[in-house]
């Protein structure tokens, strides 16, 4: 059977087919029972809170894209203005989906741990989080798909280089403003809530509470969702581009090498969603454990077709190789991350000690625990760059990419459970349901932290390759053979590059700060303006809380996302190729480093206060339990905001060098 012709089949059934399993899904859980009147009102709440913070930004990027459309309308042609939107809206999509689902599955996870236990709730969370993972699979399939099929052979690079273009623009703008609204209504609300008037996590006297919610959903499943969006239309393109752009004597059979990628990220797709139903019918107690089960069967299958498919295209096992070292990569990075970051290992462990001697040392140890984590993924990546590369050049690179992110149906879907379990627990505080009720969200939710942070750190690790194989496109398109070190204009781009990720990350760290500003200052004026709130007997108001993180965060959002477009254009303009070249090599080195020691760090202290409010050194209320929610808070746009915006930002970089390229 011809290679082209099967995969042009097999990638749009793969995606038609997760799209029709997340739209049953959602029916399913939207069938559940949401409860008693006062949770549906509180879940209400978020999902207005959610959607109104949505229908604001998308105002916003429906006029980037229209502007986008015709600068590359004008200065590149139909196909890559017309695949920029596609990616957009697939993007803005696949976020929209997910959350929708997301703000209903909370209340009926909250009730579900009331009514039927653990393993509903479990389930429930769980299914709301997939609609996620198979909306991301689903939608960047279909729209790779469409271009593959209906893109002539002359122009589907740039179509294709267009399409990712779009998905990362919407990605960064999804991470950045989401991220800023969670964390500016979580700071706010762990400052002033628990430090200042000593009321519980997610108590309803707390104005700050119900924006918190709702940060939750457009931060951490929302722009998750196009973060990883991008992540995966970017691992798929690259490796399509290298396969076109690069001499035949490094990829050999041009339409094997095309076909490769598109048939494994078929079956992946298809062997996460089988992943997701053997998660729903286990009947294990321990939540983690169903959760990675799920993931191992779908890593598991997708692996056994990288073999099959590498025989079949290539006759040889080599670029099976290639695959499976950026599938163990991810697995591993995703290991040392939970080690770093999980109270079950001795760094947590010790940061949480740290706590007792007060603010000061719980932000020395937080801090060195993600700079020394840093290191171990950093070799992972080299390896399986050393692997990939061996086995089938840089081609296999951009593969290592692809094995990473092939089950990232899965990988979402329990990324994005998270949250909902998270909310789940926020909405039966708030609910006065039985403590019982809340011990099970907040086990739900304690997995929920863990399997977040092995998302960041999958997130990261593909960013890198993905990172790395656009590069050498960018190369090819820009005739670079090298990145001379002696050469002025490389070493130029080389410093400013470096710093580009530390420039960016502290925009949107001082975003964030402003805006939990503002949001401390509305949550006292409250409290002291009016006694009934702590008291009991007057409700908080919340919308003007929400008010101020939508505001804040799409006002703050624009200067980091037009700085990551604008910044490789100018420098290529201005400087030419090399210093662009020079440019991506030092924001790439950097920014992994940097996105590493944010998110680590970030989860660490997270953990480590988690840890003490279960009993351990002090206890809730003790000075320990004090200096760790300080740590929390600084870590919190750390891990939410900055770290995972950094992915973006390199990819984004790149994708925009290689689309201008012509010009430069």
């Amino acid at each position: 059977m011809n290679y082209e012709i099967f995969s042009r089949v097999v990638l749009p059934i793969s995606a038609l087919v997760t799209l029709l399993a997340a739209y049953l899904i959602h029916r399913v859980v939207k069938r559940q029972p949401g409860g008693s009147g006062r949770m549906e009102e509180i879940a209400s709440f978020i999902r207005q809170g959610a959607m109104v913070f949505l229908s604001r930004e998308y105002r916003f990027i429906v006029l980037f894209i229209a502007a986008m459309f015709i600068l590359l309308l004008a200065l590149l042609g139909w196909p890559t203005a017309i695949a920029f939107v596609i990616g957009g809206v697939f993007s803005v999509l696949a976020g929209f989906f997910g959350m929708r689902t997301a703000t209903l599955a909370n209340v009926r996870t909250a009730e579900a741990a009331r009514s039927k236990g653990m393993l509903a709730a479990l389930r429930i969370a769980f299914g709301g989080g997939s609609v996620m993972g198979l909306c991301v699979v689903g939608l960047g399939l279909l729209g790779i798909s469409g271009i593959v099929q209906f893109a002539s052979d002359s122009i589907v690079v740039e179509a294709l280089t267009g399409f990712s273009l779009g998905a990362s623009s919407m990605a960064l703008f999804g991470r950045v403003g989401g991220g800023i609204y969670t964390k500016a209504a979580d700071v706010g609300a762990d400052l002033v809530g628990k430090l200042e008037a000593g009321i519980p996590e997610d108590d309803p006297r707390n104005p700050a509470v119900i924006a918190d919610n709702v940060g939750d959903n457009v931060g951490d499943v929302a722009g998750m969702g196009s973060d990883l969006f991008e992540s995966y239309v970017g691992s798929i393109v690259s490796a399509i581009t290298l396969a076109v752009t690069l001499p035949v004597a490094l990829v050999g059979n041009r339409i094997a090498a095309v076909a490769y990628p598109l048939l494994l990220s078929g079956a992946g797709a298809l062997f996460s969603l089988l992943g997701i139903i053997f998660v729903s019918k286990l009947n294990m107690k321990n939540p983690a454990k169903i959760l990675n089960a799920g993931t191992y069967i779908s890593s598991l299958l997708t692996t056994l077709a990288a073999l099959g498919l590498s025989y079949w295209l290539f006759d040889t096992h080599q670029h099976f190789i290639a695959i499976t070292s950026g599938l163990i990569a991810g697995v591993l990075i995703g290991t040392t991350t939970e080690y770093f970051t999980s109270a079950d290992y001795r760094p947590v462990k010790n940061l949480a000690k740290a706590c007792r001697t007060g603010s000061a040392t719980t932000i020395i140890d937080g801090f060195a625990i993600g700079m020394g984590s840093s290191f171990v993924p950093i070799l992972l990546i080299a390896a399986a760059i050393f692997a990939s590369y061996r086995a089938v050049g840089l081609y296999g690179v951009a593969l290592a990419a692809v094995g990473m992110l092939s089950t990232v149906g899965m990988t979402i879907s329990v990324d994005a459970y998270g949250p909902i379990a998270d909310n789940a627990g926020g909405i039966a505080q708030m609910s006065d349901l039985p403590h019982e009720v809340r011990d099970i969200t907040d086990k739900l939710d304690s997995v929920g932290n863990t399997t977040a942070a092995i998302g960041k750190g999958f997130a990261i690790g593909s960013a890198t390759l993905t990172a790395l194989a656009l590069f050498v496109s960018y190369a090819q398109v820009s005739r670079l053979a090298v990145i001379d070190l002696l050469d002025p204009y490389s070493i130029i781009g080389l410093f400013i590059g470096g710093a580009f990720p530390f420039l960016f990350s502290a925009l949107t760290m001082n975003s964030v700060g402003r805006a939990a500003f503002q949001m401390i200052e509305e949550v006292r004026r409250q409290f002291k303006n009016e006694p009934g709130i702590i008291a009991g007997t007057v409700l908080p108001d919340y919308n003007r809380c929400i008010e101020i993180s939508t505001n804040s965060a799409l006002r703050e959002m624009i200067l980091p996302g037009l700085l990551a477009v604008l910044g490789p254009i100018l420098v290529g303009l201005l400087l030419g190729p090399v210093a662009l070249g020079g440019m991506l090599a030092g924001a790439l080195v950097t920014g992994v480093v940097l996105a590493i020691t944010l998110s680590n760090s970030g989860g660490a202290w997270d953990n480590a206060k988690k840890h003490i409010e279960e009993g351990h050194c002090g206890g809730p209320g003790s000075d320990a339990h004090r200096a760790a929610v300080v740590g929390d808070t600084v870590g919190d746009p750390f891990k939410d905001t900055s770290g995972p915006s950094i992915n973006i930002l390199i990819k984004l970089m790149t994708i925009v060098a290689m689309v201008f390229a012509p010009f430069f």
